[in-house]
């Protein structure tokens, strides 16, 4: 065993490109450190709907130059034998540690293998990558970003030339061409000839973001925004200069790209405590909202002051807010959202008249609804222009939701009252989520076979009216690893993280509100359902 191992690592060795890694690399072979070799060299990461995500490092287990060249490689293959050899594949990049070496080895590949490539001016948000392939034609794209992941990680998502990120079964097809290449001496990588993009790209989806809003809509709410370390900042000044709102203060020592997130532990906006530098910005300059970008700027977190202090919307909030406003525009066209996301949004439309469909979770499912209009998942994506950008896009979803707080703010009124507005029309929808982040992906999978051989029948004293496993598909819904669980009043879905090690539940309570002066006893009900729903499930799940 410690034989072959050595020996697999060695090979593996003789093929890297990358001077790091193999330093790294040929440092634990020479230490014999089996128990790392081990974990590096246990399998390959997989390449799946989500494309590829990792920690970087050496090894066929960790994100590195070795495993992306095979994964272009293999997404080469599979484009030429569906037919698109010599088209243009466009790559885009964030700005984590080896992004750019990723994006310039996947135009190497694709020019080896006779399609042509065309790599984004410098590290971009990853919508204007969506974008690109789609105004320029292209026949696939490929985004070089872990998105909010820890520092550490990197990952590779790859869209088609609808614009929109891979499913199955294509996400099938490249893994089979990826294991199909025996040595990186199978994919040529010339030194040249690729385009690299001027900004004539980027100029084109700012244009774009003038079909978000209204013309001659208020334009007056003022922001304070943070890039969360990210590659928001340049391109959302940009579109807030272009459409007329007052320039956002900045969150300094958050505003420029910094691979190492200093100032967070996770550079998500929806962590404890990766909010704390906007709010005390916030506090300082009495905004009339806070954005923020996740580091590759395709999600969009919005906080709101409430009371004498700073809080920040759920996603389900905003993806409420957002319907609700372009339904006061007189939008048309289906409006959509993942099944983990606020029942909420599906009210709003069926009183306007409009379609709804509920999709899995992920934009790469969202995106592809007939008709599209509007489209959110309550992890902080938003879609709201389908027809420029078909993902998640936090540089327009900033415009919208600036543009309604400024409408608001003519009227004298704020977003909150908005959400009040909204919870006495339809019921007060309030969401939560129990998340469990593990080392041993095992106890993911033993918590959802618990529940799967003993279902609950009842959570916080509300009887299960149904239990659906979505391992089976239901009539609108393909299969996934996923249960749902609906109560008399209540909602709860439990699926394992796509991107994280974590598995995660979606709780949502639903409370009448006879009129505004019923909210408060309504939050209350809401708030002590919501809690005990997490101890009854967290019971259920043994983790």
């Amino acid at each position: 065993m410690h034989d072959d191992l050595i020996a697999e690592a060695s090979a593996w060795l003789a093929e890297d490109p990358d001077p790091e890694t193999r330093d790294e690399l040929a440092r634990l072979i020479e230490a014999g450190d089996v128990t790392e070799l081990s974990a590096r060299f246990s399998g390959t990461l997989q390449f799946g709907t989500a494309g590829l995500r990792g920690e970087l490092g050496a090894g066929p287990m960790r994100m590195n130059r070795s495993v992306v060249i095979r994964a272009a490689a293999g997404l080469a293959a599979y484009l030429k034998k569906d037919g698109r050899s010599g088209g243009l594949v466009v790559i885009g990049y964030d700005a984590r540690h080896k992004s750019a070496d990723f994006a310039r080895d996947t135009a190497a590949v694709m020019t080896g293998a006779g399609l042509r490539a065309a790599v984004l001016p410098r590290p971009l948000p990853t919508p204007v990558l969506a974008f690109a392939i789609r105004h320029l034609g292209a026949v696939a794209g490929v985004e070089v970003t872990a998105s909010h992941n820890p520092p550490r990680d990197n990952g590779y998502k790859v869209y088609l030339g609808d614009g929109s990120q891979i499913v199955p079964p294509a996400d099938a097809g490249i893994a089979a061409e990826i294991d199909a290449i025996v040595s990186l001496n199978d994919a040529p990588r010339p030194d040249a000839g690729w385009e690299i993009l001027d900004d004539s790209v980027l100029d084109a989806y700012l244009a774009r973001t003038d079909a978000v809003l209204a013309a001659g809509s208020p334009r007056t709410a003022r922001t304070v925004y943070t890039a969360m370390h990210g590659v928001g900042k340049d391109v959302l000044v940009a579109a807030f200069a272009r459409a007329g709102f007052p320039e956002p203060v900045l969150v300094a020592e958050q505003a420029d790209p910094d691979p190492d997130f200093p100032t967070v532990a996770f550079p998500n906006p929806e962590e404890p405590g990766a909010m704390d530098l906007a709010f005390a910005r916030a506090r300082t300059c009495d905004p009339d909202l806070i954005i923020a970008n996740d580091p590759d700027a395709d999600r969009c977190a919005v906080a709101v002051r409430d009371g004498g202090d700073w809080r920040m919307l759920r996603g389900d909030e905003v993806g409420a807010l957002l319907g609700a406003h372009l339904v006061r525009r007189g939008a048309r066209g289906t409006f959509a959202e993942s099944i983990v996301s606020s029942s909420l949004l599906g009210r709003i439309a069926g009183k306007a008249g409009l379609p709804y469909e509920e999709t899995l979770t992920g934009f790469k499912w969202i995106a592809r609804v007939d008709g599209l209009r509007y489209g959110y998942e309550e992890a902080l994506g938003y879609c709201v222009d389908p027809g420029g950008v078909r993902d998640k896009d936090g540089i327009t979803a900033a415009l919208l939701i600036t543009e309604l707080a400024s409408e608001l703010k003519e009227e004298g009124r704020t977003l909150l009252d908005l959400l009040d507005d909204l919870a006495v029309e339809h019921g007060l929808h309030a969401t939560d989520q129990l998340s469990v982040r593990v080392k041993d992906l095992s106890l993911i999978a033993d918590a959802m076979r618990r529940l799967r051989e003993q279902p609950p029948t009842v959570l916080a004293g509300l009887a299960v009216t149904r239990a659906e496993d979505l391992n089976r598909g239901t009539d609108t819904l393909p299969p996934t690893d996923g249960l749902r669980y609906t109560l008399d009043g209540a909602r709860v879905i439990v699926r394992p993280s796509g991107t994280e090690p974590k598995l995660k539940c979606y709780l949502e309570v639903v409370v009448p509100v006879p009129d505004r002066a019923g909210l408060p006893a309504a939050r209350a009900r809401a708030a002590e359902l919501l809690d005990a729903v997490k101890r009854d499930l967290s019971a259920a799940l043994g983790i």
